[in-house]
């Protein structure tokens, strides 16, 4: 069941964002030193969302011209991924097919915001149509290079747009900017961990200080755990460095932790799980990867279906028939439940039956 997206339109807004990625600075360092074991890693995937994005528009009429985009995505994660390999389907869907019509560069920033403003750089002068970011540190850094370059920037998996000062509060781009947002479920993923958990009275939360959504998002958490039963204990990292220590600190005082979409700790989420595994304390995720990858569950949202949504809006800019400043951004309406029957069974927990009969998914076995 494919998920409905719609517009953000200025009356419904105002109050709906309240997360957002993160917006820190740090040294820049350049594209090139990109490992060659990450090239190619990204070659092959950009390869396998090409043919896919090329069979689902088998019967496309191909947009006039030819165009040349630039991607930036930030860090190398499953969520990230899969906002990737959706845009690009979502622009064959609607007549640009890489190695046709349209040419794709990619990059990717590798969680360092330095080397997201050097990609947003270099892709201006290579006088790309228009730069995709995904995470808010990339289209932060793309809309301040797009702007002195007339780029349109089409974002995805930006949490708050608002926050990160892409936005305005009525929810109008700020400029040639727009995409999509991948604001958490909060009060959903709370009712869901109460249904599974009865007797749980702690969760515990790990984030980026510097991270913008995460500390917006923890905020809303905080706020509103009180009805559900829950108290919120949270602690802030500043690096992966940070994260073992951190990590055995919040077990020993939480009945469960619960992860966001913080970039910086999603990339530690298999030493988490490691280590929440040992003390039988389950981890509930923000999206299907973390799910697959051995979180219990997550009210979640599709990350292709949200990618799929950014190329559509991006096929729009490229083929003159909006400009990126008449698109407010949107957003998923509805999250769905993932479960991983696996965990479940490792950690002796049984799903409420009403969770497993309406799951989007469940997953059987821990992928790595």
């Amino acid at each position: 069941m494919k998920k409905s997206i719609k517009a953000i339109i200025a009356a419904t807004f105002t109050a709906a964002l309240l997360a957002g990625c993160s917006s820190n600075t740090a040294s820049t360092t350049t594209a090139a030193e990109t490992t060659a074991a990450e090239t190619t890693t990204a070659e092959a995937t950009t390869a396998e969302a090409t043919t896919a994005g090329s069979a689902d528009a088998a019967d496309t009429t191909l947009a006039d011209g030819s165009y040349t985009i630039g991607i930036n995505q930030f860090a190398v994660h499953g969520s990230l991924d899969n906002c990737r390999e959706g845009f690009i389907e979502g622009l064959a869907e609607n007549g640009f097919v890489e190695g046709k019509n349209l040419t794709v560069l990619e990059e990717n920033a590798q969680a360092d915001p330095g080397l997201a403003a050097q990609i947003s750089t270099n892709f201006a002068g290579q006088n790309v149509d228009l730069i995709c970011a995904i995470a808010t540190p990339s289209a932060q850094s793309a809309y301040s290079v797009g702007r002195k370059n007339d780029i349109p920037v089409i974002y995805t998996a930006v949490t708050d747009p608002v926050a990160a000062e892409l936005a305005n509060a009525d929810g109008t781009p700020v400029g040639e900017v727009t995409g999509t947002s991948d604001k958490l479920p909060v009060e959903q993923q709370l009712e869901m961990i109460r249904a599974i958990l009865p007797d749980a009275k702690k969760i515990g939360i790990m984030y980026t200080t510097s991270e913008v959504n995460s500390a917006s998002t923890l905020a809303e958490y905080k706020e509103k755990a009180a009805d559900y039963g829950f108290e919120i204990v949270e602690s802030g990292v500043s690096s992966t460095a940070d994260i073992p220590l951190a990590a055995d600190s919040l077990l020993e005082q939480v009945d469960c932790l619960n992860n966001l979409t913080d970039n910086t700790v999603v990339a530690s989420l298999p030493l988490i799980l490691s280590k929440a595994n040992a003390k039988n304390i389950p981890v509930f995720g923000s999206e299907i990867e973390q799910v697959k990858i051995g979180c219990l569950a997550a009210m979640g949202l599709d990350y292709v279906d949200l990618g799929k949504q950014t190329g559509r809006m991006a096929a729009e800019v490229l083929k003159g028939e909006k400009k990126a400043s008449e698109l407010n951004f949107e957003v998923i309406e509805e999250a769905a439940f993932y479960g991983n029957s696996k965990v479940a069974e490792d950690l002796g927990i049984t799903f409420p039956e009403d969770l497993s009969k309406n799951a989007k998914e469940l997953f059987t076995e821990i992928t790595q």
